[in-house]
């Protein structure tokens, strides 16, 4: 289905004349990155309501797209499940970006509404230093095992892929993580199903530290035309990735 256009008079019209099944529609086909800046632009009071008409699966990542200004708004208003459900489905490096911004009262709702896990790993990346690759970089990449076959990868890549920002590049890790190659999705489709995927990998990685400076990162992304790199610990043990997305952010 193509994407359509969505203007704010239409939208403040519809909504005057209570045509809520329309509005549904028309926001359900535009764009997320549309829908979040025309939910900027609608009066606050109206805010809310719009937000609750939002298809269940573009929630999350439109509430991600919005101003600071206005996900604080919706946090406040905010009630306990929908807290839950946009923290659940947001990615940990949106989740730090927006704890990031909020005044302690709303993060403290915030954090209280994640569960455990979340919460420590977004009490993890905010203890890096702002400007550092660490704060920018997201926890949830694709991990795999030197002596998985190719059809063992597939199969982990279709349990888990919903819960990881990025499936393209999948990182080879041992038993302590430690970063031992790079293989991305288009190489495993290229070879038989019983290929090692320690004899696929490739081992010469470009990487960076926690501590790098996040626009050094970003430079060696635009350079090496990655759209992802992998961010490691001194022990040169992986901590997570820093996505295309982030390092234009940057």
């Amino acid at each position: 289905m193509d994407e359509k256009v969505i203007e704010l008079e239409v939208v403040m019209e519809l909504l005057q004349k209570r045509k809520f099944a329309e509005l549904r529609d028309m926001l359900g086909e535009a764009n997320p990155i549309d829908v979040a800046q025309l939910l900027g632009e609608v009066p606050e009071e109206k805010l809310l309501l719009l937000y609750r008409m939002l298809p269940k699966e573009d929630a999350a990542e439109i509430f991600s797209e919005m101003e600071h200004e206005e996900q604080e708004t919706l946090i406040r208003a905010f009630n306990d499940r929908e807290i839950r459900e946009v923290i659940e489905e947001m990615y940990i490096d949106d989740a730090v970006d927006l704890v990031e911004e909020m005044p302690a009262i709303v993060v403290n709702k915030i954090l209280r509404h994640a569960d455990p896990e979340t919460r420590k790993e977004i009490n993890e990346l905010l203890k890096y230093p702002e400007d550092s690759a660490g704060s920018v970089m997201t926890t949830e990449y694709m991990s795999l095992k030197s002596d998985m076959t190719v059809a063992d990868a597939f199969e982990r890549i279709r349990r888990t892929a919903d819960e990881k920002e990025d499936i393209y590049t999948c990182y080879v890790i041992d038993p302590f993580r430690k970063l031992q190659g790079t293989v991305s999705l288009k190489e495993m489709f290229l070879v038989p199903k019983d290929t090692l995927i320690g004899d696929l990998m490739e081992t010469n990685i470009i990487s960076a530290g926690t501590l790098e400076d996040q626009e050094n990162v970003a430079k060696d992304m635009a350079k090496y035309n990655l759209t992802t790199i992998p961010i490691v610990d001194q022990e040169n043990r992986l901590v997570g990735i820093v996505t295309v997305d982030d390092a234009i952010d940057v």
